[in-house]
Protein backbone atom coordinates (compact mmCIF):
# COMPACT_ATOMS: atom_id res chain seq x y z
CA UNK A 1 0.00 0.00 0.00
CA UNK A 2 1.35 3.41 -1.00
CA UNK A 3 1.48 6.14 1.58
CA UNK A 4 0.27 9.05 -0.57
CA UNK A 5 0.72 12.56 0.72
CA UNK A 6 -2.53 14.53 0.56
CA UNK A 7 -2.02 18.28 0.10
CA UNK A 8 -3.77 20.30 2.77
CA UNK A 9 -5.07 23.87 2.60
CA UNK A 10 -2.83 26.69 3.74
CA UNK A 11 -4.71 29.10 6.04
CA UNK A 12 -3.88 32.81 6.16
CA UNK A 13 -5.01 35.40 8.71
CA UNK A 14 -5.26 39.20 8.75
CA UNK A 15 -2.18 40.86 7.34
CA UNK A 16 -0.89 37.72 5.65
CA UNK A 17 -0.56 36.52 2.10
CA UNK A 18 0.49 33.27 0.49
CA UNK A 19 1.27 31.96 -2.95
CA UNK A 20 0.88 28.37 -4.09
CA UNK A 21 3.51 25.93 -2.90
CA UNK A 22 3.98 22.16 -3.31
CA UNK A 23 2.66 21.33 0.16
CA UNK A 24 -0.65 23.16 -0.19
CA UNK A 25 -3.26 22.66 -2.89
CA UNK A 26 -5.45 25.56 -1.74
CA UNK A 27 -5.37 28.69 0.40
CA UNK A 28 -8.14 29.53 2.89
CA UNK A 29 -9.12 32.46 5.06
CA UNK A 30 -12.06 33.74 7.08
CA UNK A 31 -13.26 37.28 6.44
CA UNK A 32 -15.55 39.80 8.04
CA UNK A 33 -14.93 43.42 7.07
CA UNK A 34 -11.48 42.46 5.75
CA UNK A 35 -10.95 41.73 2.07
CA UNK A 36 -9.09 38.86 0.43
CA UNK A 37 -7.83 39.16 -3.11
CA UNK A 38 -7.17 35.96 -5.04
CA UNK A 39 -4.77 36.63 -7.92
CA UNK A 40 -3.79 34.08 -10.52
CA UNK A 41 -2.01 33.71 -13.85
CA UNK A 42 -3.99 31.07 -15.77
CA UNK A 43 -1.13 30.37 -18.22
CA UNK A 44 1.67 29.98 -15.66
CA UNK A 45 -0.80 28.23 -13.28
CA UNK A 46 0.43 30.40 -10.40
CA UNK A 47 -1.63 32.27 -7.86
CA UNK A 48 -1.97 33.51 -4.34
CA UNK A 49 -4.23 35.21 -1.83
CA UNK A 50 -3.89 38.13 0.55
CA UNK A 51 -6.04 39.20 3.52
CA UNK A 52 -5.99 42.88 4.40
CA UNK A 53 -7.58 44.70 7.30
CA UNK A 54 -7.69 48.34 6.23
CA UNK A 55 -7.50 50.12 2.87
CA UNK A 56 -4.64 52.40 3.91
CA UNK A 57 -2.12 52.98 6.67
CA UNK A 58 -3.51 54.79 9.72
CA UNK A 59 -0.20 55.46 11.42
CA UNK A 60 -0.50 52.43 13.69
CA UNK A 61 2.15 49.77 14.19
CA UNK A 62 0.12 47.05 12.43
CA UNK A 63 2.26 45.09 9.95
CA UNK A 64 2.45 46.50 6.41
CA UNK A 65 0.54 43.62 4.76
CA UNK A 66 -2.52 44.59 6.83
CA UNK A 67 -3.05 47.58 4.54
CA UNK A 68 -4.55 47.27 1.08
CA UNK A 69 -1.91 48.79 -1.15
CA UNK A 70 0.94 46.99 0.64
CA UNK A 71 -0.93 43.68 0.63
CA UNK A 72 -1.64 43.98 -3.09
CA UNK A 73 1.94 44.89 -4.02
CA UNK A 74 3.42 42.11 -1.88
CA UNK A 75 1.18 39.53 -3.53
CA UNK A 76 1.75 40.81 -7.08
CA UNK A 77 5.53 41.01 -6.64
CA UNK A 78 5.71 37.50 -5.15
CA UNK A 79 3.77 36.06 -8.09
CA UNK A 80 5.95 37.85 -10.65
CA UNK A 81 9.08 36.62 -8.86
CA UNK A 82 7.76 33.04 -9.26
CA UNK A 83 7.09 33.48 -13.00
CA UNK A 84 3.60 34.99 -13.34
CA UNK A 85 3.11 37.71 -15.94
CA UNK A 86 1.48 40.88 -14.63
CA UNK A 87 -0.54 41.37 -17.83
CA UNK A 88 -2.14 37.93 -17.44
CA UNK A 89 -3.16 38.31 -13.79
CA UNK A 90 -6.84 37.82 -12.98
CA UNK A 91 -8.52 38.60 -9.67
CA UNK A 92 -11.37 37.37 -7.52
CA UNK A 93 -12.21 39.41 -4.41
CA UNK A 94 -14.17 38.54 -1.29
CA UNK A 95 -15.19 40.12 2.02
CA UNK A 96 -15.94 43.69 2.93
CA UNK A 97 -18.96 42.89 5.10
CA UNK A 98 -20.52 45.35 7.51
CA UNK A 99 -20.19 43.31 10.66
CA UNK A 100 -21.58 45.73 13.25
CA UNK A 101 -24.20 48.31 12.31
CA UNK A 102 -23.77 51.77 13.74
CA UNK A 103 -19.99 51.76 13.40
CA UNK A 104 -18.01 53.01 10.41
CA UNK A 105 -18.38 50.76 7.39
CA UNK A 106 -14.74 49.74 6.95
CA UNK A 107 -15.84 46.72 4.92
CA UNK A 108 -17.35 48.97 2.26
CA UNK A 109 -14.18 51.08 2.21
CA UNK A 110 -12.07 47.92 1.76
CA UNK A 111 -14.27 46.78 -1.13
CA UNK A 112 -14.08 50.16 -2.88
CA UNK A 113 -10.31 50.22 -2.41
CA UNK A 114 -9.67 46.79 -3.93
CA UNK A 115 -11.88 47.36 -6.99
CA UNK A 116 -10.29 50.78 -7.60
CA UNK A 117 -6.81 49.30 -7.21
CA UNK A 118 -7.51 46.51 -9.70
CA UNK A 119 -8.97 48.94 -12.22
CA UNK A 120 -6.05 51.36 -11.86
CA UNK A 121 -3.52 48.52 -12.24
CA UNK A 122 -5.46 47.03 -15.19
CA UNK A 123 -5.94 43.67 -13.49
CA UNK A 124 -9.21 42.08 -14.59
CA UNK A 125 -11.59 41.22 -11.77
CA UNK A 126 -13.34 38.05 -12.94
CA UNK A 127 -15.34 37.44 -9.77
CA UNK A 128 -16.38 39.19 -6.61
CA UNK A 129 -18.47 38.77 -3.49
CA UNK A 130 -18.26 41.99 -1.49
CA UNK A 131 -20.46 43.57 1.15
CA UNK A 132 -23.39 42.16 3.05
CA UNK A 133 -23.49 41.47 6.77
CA UNK A 134 -22.08 37.95 6.97
CA UNK A 135 -18.59 36.64 7.48
CA UNK A 136 -17.19 34.34 4.80
CA UNK A 137 -14.87 31.38 4.64
CA UNK A 138 -13.01 31.48 1.33
CA UNK A 139 -11.02 28.69 -0.30
CA UNK A 140 -8.92 29.39 -3.39
CA UNK A 141 -7.12 26.95 -5.71
CA UNK A 142 -4.33 29.06 -7.24
CA UNK A 143 -3.32 26.68 -10.02
CA UNK A 144 -6.64 26.99 -11.85
CA UNK A 145 -8.18 30.10 -10.29
CA UNK A 146 -11.18 28.34 -8.73
CA UNK A 147 -12.61 29.88 -5.59
CA UNK A 148 -15.41 28.94 -3.24
CA UNK A 149 -16.99 30.80 -0.37
CA UNK A 150 -19.24 29.76 2.44
CA UNK A 151 -21.26 32.45 4.17
CA UNK A 152 -21.12 32.16 7.92
CA UNK A 153 -23.87 33.15 10.37
CA UNK A 154 -25.04 36.71 10.86
CA UNK A 155 -22.81 38.67 13.20
CA UNK A 156 -24.48 38.93 16.59
CA UNK A 157 -23.28 41.11 19.40
CA UNK A 158 -24.75 40.23 22.76
CA UNK A 159 -24.81 42.63 25.67
CA UNK A 160 -23.54 41.01 28.83
CA UNK A 161 -24.95 41.91 32.21
CA UNK A 162 -22.37 42.54 34.90
CA UNK A 163 -22.72 40.07 37.77
CA UNK A 164 -24.05 41.44 41.03
CA UNK A 165 -21.38 42.10 43.66
CA UNK A 166 -21.60 40.58 47.09
CA UNK A 167 -20.63 42.46 50.25
CA UNK A 168 -17.09 41.02 50.30
CA UNK A 169 -16.16 41.87 46.71
CA UNK A 170 -13.86 44.73 45.77
CA UNK A 171 -13.98 46.42 42.39
CA UNK A 172 -10.54 47.32 41.05
CA UNK A 173 -10.00 50.09 38.47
Amino acid sequence: MLNARVPRPRHIAQGEYAIIDPDHESITTILGSCVATCLFDPVARLGGMNHFLLPQCTGTSIQAASFGVNAMELLINSLIKEGAQRLRLKAKVFGGARMISGLSDIGRQNGIFVLDFLKREEIECVGQSLGGTQARRVEFWPRDGRARQKLLGEAQVFETIAPQKTENEIEMF
